[in-house]
């Protein structure tokens, strides 16, 4: 089994960055989901209040997070500045420590998102101290990991074959197939049957250097019925509605892809092409 896709997603919501490489750390792969665009109050905002979040691109460069949208100029924030004013915020219940991005990154979301809600919209990153525990409630014990800005979890795993299943689902309906992007992965894998991945506790890569612990099914929300490359709904609940049908989980809802831990290769690189082997095989 290979891995077809890496993808990280810098600012929590914005368009994903696709990768030859990346680098594994305990809050996932490295840059994954650092930032975060937050309201007044400073309650999370995503593509599932704004769905043209998804017009915003997101470039890193060697010292420099970028944002790009075609009505604005660039915006360029440092990569390695640590002495903004730090502002509590909150992803879901998790209280989290952020250091804000400034007043020119408020103005520039501002410019191309409008308000939220009446808010204003300002853009924070982690602080570098912070320790955001994922929920133990699906953990084994012992393990104590950390997680960013994801809504739950350092790493989300999918499968080229699931998404092939539910595009054979979606066009048994008359509908078009659905990208990946959707579904706003970090590792793709190929080479298992569909839905294979529900039934793994890990995964490794062949010496077993870098191993992964799969810890919860991913419950998708209204976000997959967003075109990551135009911010638009062509087809209002779908492929969420499809997912619900098809039933892949025991339990109500739509699921797609496993919520990951990283249990050892901290620093280790993955790369496109790698094997990866799951456990149970």
């Amino acid at each position: 089994m290979k891995i077809t896709q890496l993808n990280i997603y810098p600012v929590k919501s914005l368009r994903g960055i696709p990768l030859d490489r990346a680098e594994v750390g305990p809050w996932g792969l490295i840059h994954d989901r650092n930032w975060m665009v937050v309201d007044d109050i400073g309650r999370f905002v995503t593509q599932r209040q704004l769905p043209h979040m998804a017009r915003i691109e997101v470039r890193l460069e060697a010292d420099a997070l970028v944002l790009d949208h075609p009505e604005a100029t660039s915006l360029r924030l440092s990569l390695s500045r640590d002495d903004q004013p730090r502002l509590p915020v909150y992803v879901w219940d998790d209280l989290c420590e952020a250091l804000d991005e400034g007043p020119e990154a408020a103005a520039w979301l501002g410019g191309v998102l409008g308000d939220y809600q009446g808010s204003g919209l300002r853009l924070v990153r982690l602080a570098p101290d912070h320790r955001r525990r994922v929920e133990p409630r699906f953990l084994q014990p012992g393990e104590t990991p950390h997680t960013a800005f994801a809504d739950g979890y350092p790493f989300l795993v999918t499968a080229e074959a699931s998404l092939a299943e539910v595009n054979r689902m979606l066009e048994r309906k008359g509908l078009v197939p659905v990208p990946m992007a959707r579904f706003r992965p970090n590792i793709v894998v190929e080479g298992a049957a569909p839905f294979a991945e529900d039934g793994w506790t890990s995964l490794a890569t062949h010496d077993g250097a870098v191993r992964l612990g799969l810890r919860k099914p991913c419950q998708r929300c209204k976000i997959t019925t967003v075109d990551q490359a135009t911010g638009e709904i062509a087809v209002p609940g779908e492929p969420l509605r499809t997912l619900v049908e098809m039933a892949t989980r025991p339990a109500p809802g739509g699921y797609f892809g496993q919520n990951a831990i990283l249990l050892a290769g901290e620093g280790l690189t993955l790369r496109l092409g790698d094997t990866l082997t799951p456990f149970p095989a």
